[in-house]
């Protein structure tokens, strides 16, 4: 059978069958919670959101005017992840089919996770395609691969931040760069494709920034956030090959420039996301974008160095066989009753028990971008997230969805007993929910108290200065006093979080550029970390109406 593969005439062969199995599989796959949330994103293009850029959006929008279920979603992804492939046979130089397709049947990740829609599909493909136009520059700088180059760079960045890391080593690999004109033109041309989403950033306050320095950083350091990285990134790259095409392709020397950007992002991006484990958790997708130099550099050991081949042809058809098991997994539930990745399963039939309790009113689920993303796209209702003050932001704080609902009765929903400890809930396929009507909802998350600074001293008289900002672009309807402004502080990891009243009301801060809060200072010396918030819905933790933000010696 592998001899039968080697030939060269059969590698299109084979990248259809690839394709056509992710096909299947991504027609017959429900949508995972992500996906749906970037289905969502695909329905307000913008040049960035709160979680990601707007690759991701661009890519569904194009997929779901063609086919509207989850092919559509998934469509580009498939696309993209064909594409991957061919670029990655086009980067090795001493070609062995049969090494290709050892590699590829062990490689488990892109054959499952090839299929979603997620920012890691573009990444991986445009890295791909980075290292490509990489290597025409440096075999001829003219004005041509210049352009493209800069091109494949701005197209990364479009698709996940974690892009310029390639970049970054790819440079550090090579510091002739820094002398070529022509290489300061292609980062001038990056800079001008990504300036429109830099200026997306600038005007919403930086929220990626803030998000991803600030607010997902843990309490404290804890080891298992590093034996999970290291543990994830052998699954990653294969569940049963991963640790030894790791070996290979740290193994193998490195014959010319270009191969040497590939060794240093590969070992630089492992390093890096290693190192940020110390604060916090990472995902160990972190990493996908080093794909391409893993199977090529992995490849080239193998071929030109002469590694061994024993381990793959013992376990490529194991190999095949588990990613068979979990394909056919993803697509029918055949083990009811074991949760493994639920959020695959059901989703029809517990979003529909949803709306028969929400009867005709719109549902806004309670500290959830997933839920909400999952409601609209398989009932095709109206839907809201509403995220308190305990919880973290997601692109719901930024989306102008909320105004709809304003004066309306909706139905709160969430799977969260905590919210409502003494009532039974509503089973469903994916737990109990539990909700409740609101005449009358009225919530201002888009209405934003920004610090004058994002870390201060305790002001003498207890008082701060915080900007007002409306991002409704409208009148804030006011009935009353309106809401409480209130406050959560904290300090991790000795005082957990609590809510405090103010002594203002929405009345004080419509209309104003500005506002001074009065916050009493506290007998006890340390760091706090504090988040503002108005009140929505009675009995229920404030909204956020502010970024994280810290005040020392309070």
């Amino acid at each position: 059978m592998i001899r039968f593969f080697t030939k060269n005439q059969y590698k299109n062969t084979i990248l259809a069958l690839w394709a056509i199995l992710a096909l299947i599989q991504a027609c017959f796959t429900e949508l995972m919670d992500d996906e749906a949330y970037y289905w969502v994103y695909s329905r307000h293009l913008d040049w960035g959101y709160f979680d990601h850029p707007p690759m991701i959006a661009l890519l569904i929008k194009a997929g779901y005017a063609i086919f509207h279920n989850e092919l559509g979603v998934r469509l580009a992804m498939v696309v993209l992840n064909v594409g991957t492939l061919i670029l990655a046979d086009k980067l090795i130089s001493q070609k062995n089919n049969t090494v290709f397709y050892l590699i590829l049947a062990g490689m488990g990740a892109m054959q499952l996770g090839g299929i979603l829609a997620v920012p890691d599909i573009p990444l991986i493909f445009f890295a791909a395609l980075y290292f490509y136009l990489y290597r025409n520059f440096l075999e001829a700088q003219n004005w041509k691969n210049t352009l493209l180059l800069g091109l494949s760079m701005a197209l990364m960045f479009y698709s996940k931040y974690h892009g310029v890391l390639l970049v970054f080593f790819t440079v550090l690999s090579n510091l002739h760069l820094l002398k070529l004109p022509r290489f300061w033109m292609a980062v001038l041309i990056t800079t001008a494709l990504f300036f429109p989403h830099l200026y997306w950033q600038y005007t919403h306050d930086f929220p990626s920034l803030q998000y991803h320095l600030v607010e997902r950083n843990a309490k404290a350091y804890h080891i298992s956030f590093t034996l999970d990285y290291l543990a994830g990134q052998l699954l990653l790259f294969g569940p049963l090959v991963g640790w030894l095409l790791l070996y290979y392709a740290f193994k193998v020397p490195v014959k010319d420039s270009f191969e040497r950007a590939m060794k240093f992002s590969l070992i630089g991006v492992l390093v890096f996301f290693a190192i940020s484990t110390f604060k916090g958790r990472v995902e160990a997708n972190w990493t996908v974008m080093i794909f391409t130099p893993l199977l090529v550099l992995a490849h080239q050991g193998i071929v030109r160095q002469g590694y061994s081949l024993k381990f793959l042809k013992a376990v490529w058809i194991p190999s095949l066989i588990l990613v068979l098991v979990v394909r056919v997994y993803m697509m029918w539930d055949f083990l009811p009753g074991v949760r493994i990745r639920p959020e695959l399963h059901h989703n029809r039939e517990w979003t529909a028990v949803v709306k028969e309790q929400a009867a005709g009113r719109p549902v806004v689920f309670l500290n959830s971008y997933q839920q909400p993303s999952k409601y609209m796209f398989y009932q095709g209702d109206m839907s809201f997230s509403l995220n308190t003050i305990r919880s973290r932001r997601s692109q719901y704080n930024f989306w102008p969805m909320e105004e709809k609902l304003w004066g309306k009765e909706i139905w709160l929903a969430t799977s969260d007993r905590n919210y409502f400890p003494n009532e039974k809930g509503i089973l469903t396929a994916q737990g109990e929910f539990f909700g409740k009507s609101v005449p009358g909802f009225h919530a201002y998350t888009l209405l934003q108290l920004i610090p004058a600074q994002k870390e201060f001293g305790r002001a003498k008289d207890g008082k701060y200065r915080f900007a007002v900002k409306n991002l409704y672009h409208q009148e804030l309807p006011v009935i009353g006093n309106g809401p409480k402004l209130r406050y959560m502080i904290w300090e991790d990891p000795v005082m957990p979080p609590v809510v405090w009243d103010t002594d203002l009301y929405l009345k004080d801060l419509v209309g104003k550029d500005s506002v001074d809060l009065y916050i009493p200072g506290s007998k006890m010396p340390g760091k706090y970390k504090f988040k503002l918030g108005l009140d929505a819905v009675e009995g229920m933790d404030p909204t956020h109406n502010s970024q994280v933000f810290r005040i020392n010696d309070l």
